[in-house]
């Protein structure tokens, strides 16, 4: 992931399309087209990052931020040994947390593959004393326990020989001058090619990276195509923080809601017209860190999880697995407690769209057939008044239980009144059906 430092990219956007993005009309398949609507319709899912970083215990950019040298980061394979690892459980965990999808990172900015490339011995498979694959058994139990499986691939790569000229990070990586890029991104698309032919039905790519070298020829679509062409489902997300390019399935946005930018990464990142996302983090960081102890509390995942699907956005919940393999237990304690809150307000998240009120500083509202969802998470006093519902209500009551809720008719809209009592501290969601 990016970091503050990396903000925005606003001057380079401003003076045109990237480098590589081909413009010319994409056409999505068909089944390209269902995806989406399934992605749209799945509303949580889980965002791993695991790497060799994680024995450092210091975030995935401990290479960059250390300014450590190739030579010296080559030497943290032999460190690690994930024995703990179990596939099975990790799908398990997502499933009782009421995620419907997995993206793990397949390749993050240290160029490290987390499964066993032929491209490269710079691999999870060739230089770990563990010697297997980890992404081949989690593609397996996905596909058992019903989870789809994405990929995170970074663009980025601070150890490859052939990224060069170096763009905005790796500077003290300490590698030889000179490369061919245009070798590098083939290399990249022949990883991209094995992951899409050799790990079962890959949901989609997630990319990340490219702001490290804003006017490099990416050529984006080239690899767009060739994904397509591999897998016509597969959808493919890029976290360039600007607008979709031609070629792309989603839309992310890096630790904020869509249309904001609180964290300095979407200055551009204008909304388009496709499935939207936002990512964020439990704690403060994404890959493993030992000393961050800065826990998001339960609640406010479960409101940041209301307020995506209020703005129409799906939401991915990052974990960063311990070298041992194991998620630590402040990460599975609130996953587990947001399972149970979905238990009981799924209905209200699922298979919903962003509702017929825009967002506003009680709450959201979520909708699908025939019925609007008001996730009231601030009340502002004792009366809200509902503004813009475009049907007329025939029955309001709380989602949890069933209990109806008084409504009465005033000038612009409806007055919701809830005694105390009957409202939730963490969100309480009010079905109104038409």
């Amino acid at each position: 992931m990016t970091r503050r430092s990396l903000l925005a990219l606003s001057a380079a956007a401003a003076a045109g399309a990237l480098p590589g993005a081909d413009d010319q009309p994409y056409h999505a398949a068909p089944e390209n087209l269902r995806a989406r609507d399934w992605f749209q319709d799945a509303k949580f899912g889980l965002f791993i990052h695991w790497g060799v970083y994680s024995v450092l215990g210091k975030g995935e950019w401990v290479m960059n931020n250390t300014r450590m040298p190739v030579g010296e980061y080559e030497r943290l394979p032999a460190r690690f040994n994930p024995v703990k690892y179990d596939p099975a459980q990790w799908v398990a965990l997502a499933k009782q947390a009421g995620m419907r999808y997995i993206t793990i990172t397949s390749k993050h900015h240290d160029g490290f593959a987390m499964f066993g490339t032929r491209q490269s011995k710079w691999n999870i498979v060739d230089a770990t004393p563990y010697g297997k694959d980890v992404l081949k058994p989690l593609s397996e139990e996905c596909s058992r326990q019903g989870i789809r499986l994405f990929f995170y691939h970074s663009h980025l790569d601070w150890h490859h020989p052939d990224y060069y000229p170096l763009g905005r990070t790796g500077h003290y990586s300490d590698r030889p001058e000179g490369g061919d890029f245009n070798r590098y991104l083939d290399y990249m698309d022949a990883q991209l090619t094995e992951l899409l032919t050799g790990y079962g039905d890959i949901a989609g790519i997630w990319f990340d990276g490219i702001w490290d070298r804003r006017d490099a020829d990416w050529r984006l679509r080239r690899t767009y195509d060739l994904i397509h062409k591999l897998r016509p489902a597969a959808l493919i997300g890029n976290n360039h923080h600007l607008a979709p390019f031609a070629g792309e399935d989603f839309q992310m946005f890096e630790k904020d809601l869509p249309g904001n930018n609180t964290a300095g990464f979407n200055a551009e990142a204008t909304i388009g017209n496709l499935p939207l996302e936002t990512c964020e983090t439990i704690n403060s960081a994404w890959g493993y860190n030992s000393e961050d102890q800065r826990f998001k509390s339960t609640g406010q995942l479960i409101q940041y999880l209301a307020k995506a699907a209020g703005n129409n956005a799906n939401f991915l919940l990052n974990v960063g697995p311990k070298p041992d393999g194991v998620i630590q237990d402040e990460f599975q304690t609130r996953l587990k407690e947001i399972g149970t809150w979905l238990g009981k307000n799924g209905e209200s998240i699922y298979g919903t769209r962003g509702g017929p009120i825009s967002p506003r500083p009680w709450g959201v509202t979520t909708q699908k057939a025939g019925k609007t969802y008001v996730h009231v998470l601030d009340w502002p006093d004792d009366l809200l008044v509902l503004e813009g519902l475009p049907k007329a209500v025939r029955k309001a009551a709380l989602l949890a239980s069933g209990r109806p809720v008084n409504l009465q008719s005033v000038d612009g809209g409806l007055l919701l009144h809830l005694p105390k009592p009957d409202r939730d501290p963490l969100d309480t969601v009010v079905v109104l059906e038409s």
